[in-house]
């Protein structure tokens, strides 16, 4: 890896571009031109992990399409067809024979995949769902005639950039919402799909980066569905400003490094330096093994809670026996979805579902209660109204812990590991029964984590698309999908067109009338 130190410049110093951030992770899109130099090997593990990112994101979007902000995204796609004459178009998940701009493509697949918060995530200086790349990088695919090759290596090149932003910036502790690093990545994997000069798609990063800095009120307090939209525009916005910049329009520049800039006045300043860790040229794309799925549709930091809530069911016997729960984790956990977050919506049976899925107390209860966890199931007001769940809700609460924050950055001896396989995202659950007994115990990383109990292969995420598409797909549509995206490298421009997911008609929500003005 090569290093790239990050920090604001005075406007008249006049830093070169080739020094610059955005033009560092443009270069990356480079490497699927066809000059020998820009020429990186493809890691085989990291291009199957492409076909798995597929798989899922086509799972869980498959579970959305009915749900309201879903089918609100879907129907405002649909209100915007590309005409046949000009093109292919790019399909809409769960709709046959509709053709609609790409742009608005990305919009309802990207709210349909982020729906449920069940798809992939990437945890380290900061946040991330990078599987949120997919979306308007197979929307543009599709309308510009892209093969299966060229896919596959944008979504390659998107993660890349995502993955090292996330590790070198923090965003959060400024309120930042962590879309400002997608909107980057997406534009970076534009680069790479349409094979377009450096110089271009150093403006397309800028331009995204500038208009994706949005405040993580998104994800505070009372929870609306702008958190699954805010990705999904994310992504529309890249496709813009790629759009654009083609048209020979420039960008804010220098985006991350000048006096006004985002490093200058929403993160940490003119005096800070960021470290970011990017492939040497020729080195292979690799940074997608580094995320990680998820078995249970809620916020990542509450997987391994909900692993671990099962195994405590065992020990404890009847739930109603316990009077106190702490759960001690990192600072993330606490502060995000658990007591340290100072959100009484957390804690509120009246709170929406997009709230519930980042309340770290609800979610431990109903999994200690029930054994079990389902993306609908476990969510319904008459389930979360229980007066038996009401009563162990709020029987938790959570409390930072140094040792797990540490775990959480991969510290564990005093060195920081580079790579996120040392890194927890877990914690401990201390229990007290009514007669005093405790039961405790941890979990570093939930067991579908590559180094849990029962890590995902390609037949789990197979065996999630199938559970998820049940009673919503057709079988005989599954299979095509599933033979469809596992041949990915192989097919040519007409078959990435035919990579979606089609229901029957009659199993998708219509609704009779628009609400809205398009």
């Amino acid at each position: 890896m090569q290093q790239h130190k990050l920090r604001v410049h005075r406007s008249d110093a006049r830093l070169d571009r080739e020094q610059q951030l955005a033009w560092k992770l443009a270069c990356l899109g480079a490497s699927a031109d066809q000059r020998p130099e820009n020429q990186r090997p493809r890691d085989e593990d990291a291009a199957q992990m492409v076909i798995n990112r597929i798989i899922d994101n086509a799972a869980v979007a498959c579970a959305s399409l009915n749900r309201a902000p879903v089918v609100s995204a879907r129907e405002m796609a649909l209100a915007h067809p590309r005409p046949s004459e000009r093109g292919a178009g790019a399909s809409v998940f769960g709709v046959a024979d509709a053709r609609v701009h790409c742009e608005w493509a990305a919009w309802a697949n990207g709210t349909a995949v982020r729906e449920l918060d069940f798809h992939d995530t990437f945890l380290a200086a900061d946040y991330s769902h990078p599987g949120d790349n997919i979306p308007p990088l197979l929307a543009v695919a599709q309308q510009c005639g892209r093969d299966g090759r060229a896919l596959l290596d944008a979504i390659l090149t998107a993660y890349e950039v995502q993955i090292a932003l996330v590790r070198g910036i923090c965003l959060h502790a400024h309120k930042i919402d962590h879309i400002a690093h997608l909107g980057p990545s997406v534009a970076a994997g534009l680069g790479s799909l349409l094979r377009l000069p450096v110089p271009l798609t150093y403006q397309a990063i800028q331009q995204a980066l500038h208009v994706c800095c949005t405040t993580r009120q998104s994800r505070k307090g009372e929870i609306s569905s702008w958190k699954a939209y805010a990705p999904a525009h994310a992504g529309k916005l890249a496709i813009e400003a790629m759009d654009r910049c083609m048209r020979g329009e420039g960008a804010p520049s220098p985006i991350y490094e000048g006096e006004d800039s985002v490093v200058a006045w929403l993160l940490d300043g003119p005096e800070a330096e960021y470290e970011i860790d990017l492939p040497e040229p020729g080195e292979p794309f690799r940074a997608i093994l580094d995320s990680y799925t998820k078995a249970h549709s809620a916020e990542y930091q509450s997987q391994a809670f909900i692993d671990l809530a099962f195994r405590l069911r065992q020990r404890i016997g009847d739930v109603d026996r316990v009077r106190r729960i702490e759960l001690r984790t990192s600072h993330h956990t606490h502060y995000v979805i658990g007591t340290g977050a100072n959100d009484p919506q957390k804690l509120d049976p009246r709170a929406s579902r997009e709230t519930l899925d980042h309340s770290i107390m609800y979610i431990f209860a109903v999994a200690l209660e029930d054994g079990c966890w389902h993306h609908e199931r476990s969510y319904p007001p008459t389930r979360v109204c229980s007066p038996r769940t009401l009563r162990l809700w709020h029987c938790v609460q959570t409390v930072e812990d140094p040792v797990w924050t540490r775990r959480y950055h991969g510290i564990e001896t005093g060195t920081e590991q580079e790579r996120n396989g040392a890194r927890a995202f877990g914690g401990e659950a201390i229990i007290e029964l009514d007669d005093g007994t405790r039961i405790a115990d941890q979990a570093r990383v939930a067991d579908a984590h590559p180094l849990g109990a029962r890590p995902y292969e390609r037949a789990d995420y197979i065996g999630k698309f199938q559970a998820l598409c049940d009673g919503l797909i057709e079988p005989a549509e599954q299979r095509r999908f599933l033979d469809l995206v596992q041949r990915l490298p192989e097919l040519d421009a007409t078959q990435v067109q035919r990579l979606n997911v089609e229901a029957e008609p009659s199993r998708l929500l219509i609704r009779e009338a628009s609400a809205g003005i398009f």
